[in-house]
């Protein structure tokens, strides 16, 4: 579905103006650093962690015009919708409201594969790290990110809604683009841990971890607004994934690539890479998880990104491999793009370029 290749975190906290540092710590029992052995609890853990350093929620999916056929034809459309929060280490005793303890950076991003257009739109603000309401925030207790009229929310949060009950409601107006979708967890458990319980080394160094789960198998239905058309009835399939920090990458990461895709029979495979800067691999991980529920982690061993097909980015000069062969326990896949341009340039809020595109996967019998 979606594979990213990215090094977007150094060049978010350069934004910020200083080196991500801890926020005071709060009285919260989910504000520990991460460590293994830490047992996620939900619905608290879907919310924000303000006391680490980084964070992010990040929502991608595939999406059909109504009435098509979601098994035989491919996709229309492509979306992401991605909210960053980064701790800046400054403003702790500061008692305005405007104090800016947290940076808070969304991206939105769609893909028309019958124009060929990428559309994309980017936003930041900060945030005080405590008050809920207003123009940007992340909400402590469940999902809810607010920047500016961008919202991200799960259904029912703080009211009757069980843990498990994963709705989100995303509602995302710009002058290029407008989402409102629906996102509804179809599989039970709905929440797949990834790493070890929702440990996810990155690095060789214990310290280089997040806690990390992901929400695939995602059904989609809403409105989609491009440019001046209206789209309303689509459907389709998302990827959630909710991961936080207490630490940049190792030294020696110079760039990160991912793959998150939903398989027509219900399966889920998550594969990521960090890159060092002569292109040798620092560390890998990644999940399968079965239609039936059933979970096989990957080992950094375990697993081989091969590139294949390069496109160079006639906007940014970057160079972006669109196609892969992907190697790991359970099997040889290719990946490849949908669409050549869909580079995502964050400069005027994260700081950096990406590629994040629509991609379809392949198993070795095609």
């Amino acid at each position: 579905m979606h594979p990213r290749r990215r090094h977007w975190l150094a060049a978010a906290l350069a934004a910020c103006g200083a080196a991500p540092a801890r926020a005071t710590a709060a009285a919260d029992p989910a504000d520990v650093p991460v460590r293994r052995g830490r047992a996620l609890q939900f619905p608290r853990d879907h919310g924000a962690h303000p006391a680490s350093a980084i964070e992010w929620w990040y929502l991608t999916g595939a999406l059909w015009a109504a009435g098509a056929d979601t098994v035989s034809q491919p996709p229309r459309w492509g979306f992401q919708l991605t909210f960053f929060r980064s701790a800046t280490g400054l403003a702790a005793t500061l008692p305005s409201r405007l104090a800016p303890r947290q940076l808070l950076f969304a991206h939105v991003a769609v893909t028309d594969l019958a124009t060929r257009r990428h559309v994309h739109e980017q936003a930041l603000a900060r945030w005080n790290g405590q008050l809920e309401g207003g123009h940007a925030w992340a909400a402590r207790g469940d999902t809810g990110v607010r920047l500016g009229r961008w919202l991200l929310m799960r259904q029912g949060a703080g009211q009757i809604a069980p843990p498990d009950d994963l709705r989100y409601a995303l509602h995302v107006p710009t002058d290029a683009l407008a989402l409102d979708l629906a996102c509804q967890a179809v599989q039970r458990p709905p929440r797949l841990l990834q790493g070890d319980a929702g440990f996810s080394r990155k690095g060789p160094d214990e310290a280089q971890a997040s806690h990390y789960y992901s929400v695939p198998q995602l059904h989609v239905q809403g409105e989609l607004r491009l440019g001046g058309e209206r789209f309303a009835d689509v459907r389709g399939r998302a990827w959630l994934d909710h991961e936080w920090s207490d630490q940049l990458l190792a030294p020696e990461a110079v760039g990160w690539d991912w793959i998150g895709m939903n398989l027509d029979d219900g399966s889920a495979l998550t594969a990521f890479q960090l890159r060092r800067r002569d292109g040798g691999v620092l560390w890998a991980g990644g999940s399968w998880r079965g239609g039936d529920g059933r979970l096989r982690v990957f080992t950094p061993q375990e697993l081989r990104f091969e590139p294949g097909r390069v496109w160079s980015s006639p906007a940014s000069g970057g160079r972006y491999p669109v196609a892969w062969t992907v190697h790991t326990p359970v099997g040889r896949f290719a990946v490849r793009a949908l669409l050549d341009a869909q580079e995502m340039d964050s400069r005027a809020s994260t700081g950096t370029t990406y590629w994040e595109g629509l991609s379809a996967l392949d198993d070795a019998q095609g």
